[in-house]
């Protein structure tokens, strides 16, 4: 097999740079227009304790300029993430038909290093405006503000601790990254089945890893912001928000590549498959999102469904537009859309799914992380959306530049011949 290399011309390069730069605009512009008084007048309602004291001032821009840069690099780090998982995947079910778009989840892992900085910088600078536990006084027995709830959560809610956790969080994944992808070139120069094999045994470490960390940092970057809350069904609703999200991403990408004459041999039979995945997943998050919602009637503890309330009813009916949007484009659109098997293998009916998905999930972290926040005082703003793009430019970049860095196709891969001739 020939090998295929892609080719990023400078103006595709420089699109992206006119992305970050626009982003970096609008985020300005609107940080002027609530500095000067154009945004943030009203002021937010003080929920249950943990938002009563932070809940009467009014969002200054610093705030909603921190949880939008914390919750744009929670959603892209687990698209990223997921690249990487998607390949271990792969590999430990001994897939064949994947090999051929294999290159696509795995140059989204590049992003991974980036995302990790990002984060640990966000929190150290920005932790008192995102997470309501970071407050000392809240520890403080003989203080006003002393929260037994929390207080009780210290030793695991800590800064140190918190920010342990999180290195090595990326440190895992950013080693585990390297690993695979470097035993994924070395395969394509030097060619027989050790690495194959290798690949195999190091996918089957990371994904214990993964299971567990997954967990843990949707615990630590998400929950956690609302800290009187608990689910224990949290760690697999932002699982499968994250996998759902890099399933889209992947499969926009083969797309994209393959109208642009690249990735030749992928034909409408890997396209099914990646249909199938993005159908099959989104009724799987539909299911955790139903199961968390309704697990609070069904057992009979109406203190936890202030997660719900203040989503649907609270903050002045402020969510609840987005709380049914979410159910409409994640849910319905792509389960209805993708239900037969011709639209799973048209490129452009896949295309517009996979891109309702991604605004879809971008939507569902707003929706986890900005009641706790910023409560009545969130928008979507030029803030929001400035700062988006922003991400998504600098994450195009990290994501096409790995691409670059390899064959499009593995060509010493044991299974591409099965991969070349996949049929369903």
């Amino acid at each position: 097999m020939t090998e295929e290399r892609l080719i990023i011309d400078r103006k595709t390069n420089n699109k992206f740079f006119m992305m970050i730069a626009i982003g970096v605009v609008l985020l300005i512009v609107g940080i002027l227009f609530m500095a000067l008084g154009g945004g943030g007048e009203h002021h937010a309602e003080g929920g249950h304790g943990e938002g009563a004291a932070a809940g009467h001032e009014v969002a200054s821009w610093s705030k909603r300029l921190w949880v939008n840069l914390w919750f744009n690099n929670v959603y892209f780090t687990g698209i990223s993430l997921v690249g990487v998982f998607f390949v271990a995947v792969q590999y430990v079910a001994y897939a064949g038909w994947s090999v051929l778009i294999k290159r696509i989840p795995e140059a989204l892992g590049y992003y991974l290093p980036i995302g990790g900085i990002i984060m640990i910088l966000v929190f150290v600078f920005g932790q008192h405006d995102i997470f309501h536990w970071t407050h000392e006084t809240l520890y403080d027995v003989n203080h006003p503000d002393y929260d037994p709830i929390i207080a009780g959560k210290s030793g695991y809610l800590n800064f140190w601790f918190f920010l342990i956790r999180m290195i090595i969080y990326f440190a895992l994944w950013i080693f585990f990254f390297n690993w695979l992808r470097k035993n994924s070139i070395n395969e394509d120069l030097q060619g027989g089945t050790s690495h194959y094999h290798q690949s195999i045994r190091i996918s089957a470490m990371f994904l214990v890893v993964f299971g567990i960390t997954s967990s843990t940092s949707a615990w630590d970057w998400v929950l956690s912001i609302d800290t009187h809350w608990f689910s224990t069904m949290f760690g697999w609703y932002v699982f499968a928000s994250w996998w759902v999200s890099g399933l889209a991403a992947t499969t926009l990408a083969v797309i994209i590549l393959k109208q642009n004459g690249y990735l030749k041999m992928v034909n409408a039979n890997h396209l099914h498959d990646l249909g199938k995945f993005v159908f099959a997943f989104s009724i799987f998050w539909t299911y955790v999102w139903f199961s968390q919602f309704m697990l609070y009637w069904y057992a009979n503890i109406p203190e936890e469904v202030i997660y719900f309330n203040e989503r649907l009813g609270g903050n002045g009916g402020h969510y609840k537009w987005i709380f049914f949007t979410n159910l409409i484009i994640n849910f319905a659109f792509p389960f209805l859309v993708l239900m037969t098997r011709d639209a799973k293998r048209q490129m452009i009916m896949l295309k517009i799914v996979t891109i309702a998905i991604l605004i879809g999930h971008w939507l569902d972290f707003y929706m986890m992380m900005m009641p706790g926040t910023l409560r009545g005082d969130a928008g979507i703003g030029l803030i929001e959306i400035g700062t988006t793009i922003t991400f998504l430019g600098i994450f195009l970049l990290a994501f096409t530049k790995g691409l670059t860095k390899a064959s499009l196709v593995p060509v010493n891969h044991p299974f591409l011949e099965e991969s070349v001739h996949h049929h369903v």
